[in-house]
């Protein structure tokens, strides 16, 4: 059962309000449950989340169906539209609980201690934590790549999200500056687009036919680790 209040908001302050606090005070998408839907019982609430996301994850957004939802939730018609304004609504806030449990995968010492680590270090614990989420959680993978397979879909759902991701990272970049691991000179605002444009290349890479190996782990890290190899040192020969 997917528990809709297991986010923890340590991260609001472990960071020093850094690289954590905007994802977790980011603006949640436009669309958000209504008010009556949080004001449901918490047992009434998981059973829809948990209604959904089985939906989500056996059939495609556009197949997957309100009716289905409803029945496996025990719930009217009607009453759906009364904490949602539609399907889509409903799909984004389930996007916005899967970004929060993704948080929960951090490694805990790292964050804590961060000043043992360097950018890095921090940079491949948050590749490897999302590789350890998809491993974890099989079905909001499905629903995930179901997502990814469907660039339109992507577009419509996460709307400014590549803004968000570009946010994120020049977070990190900030971080990095301020511990002196990184080039003082670097344009981070440009740096940011960069590695938000390589985070989804390597989405590209690791997802093959629409999936991820998950019994693959020490190759896919492989190819984390090579791809922040070249983050770190580039293309030029050093002699």
């Amino acid at each position: 059962m997917y528990n809709v209040n297991m986010v923890s908001y340590e991260y609001d302050f472990i960071f020093n309000k850094k690289v954590f606090y905007f994802y977790l005070n980011r603006e949640r998408s436009e669309s958000m449950p209504k008010e009556t839907f949080f004001n449901l019982p918490e047992d009434k609430r998981e059973r829809v989340i948990d209604a959904a996301m089985g939906e989500f994850a056996t059939r495609s957004y556009h197949q997957a169906r309100v009716t289905a939802i409803t029945d496996k939730a025990g719930i009217a018609q009607g009453s759906f539209y009364q904490y949602f304004d539609d399907k889509k609504d409903l799909f984004k806030h389930i996007m916005d609980l899967t970004v929060e449990k993704k948080l929960q995968y951090l490694n805990h010492e790292m964050l804590l201690n961060k000043e043992k680590y360097g950018f890095f270090q921090l940079l491949r614990e948050i590749y490897s934590s999302g590789f350890r989420f998809a491993r974890e959680n099989p079905q909001l993978v499905a629903i995930g790549n179901k997502l990814l397979n469907d660039k339109d879909l992507q577009r419509e759902i996460w709307g400014g999200y590549e803004d968000e991701s570009s946010k994120f990272f020049q977070q990190i970049l900030e971080v990095g500056l301020d511990k002196g691991e990184l080039n003082s000179e670097i344009d981070i605002s440009l740096i940011s687009r960069i590695l938000t444009a390589i985070n989804y290349s390597l989405i590209d890479i690791i997802y093959k036919n629409g999936k991820i190996d998950l019994e693959n782990e020490e190759g896919i890290m492989a190819t984390i680790d090579k791809m922040i190899f070249f983050i770190e040192n580039g293309i030029k020969r050093r002699d």
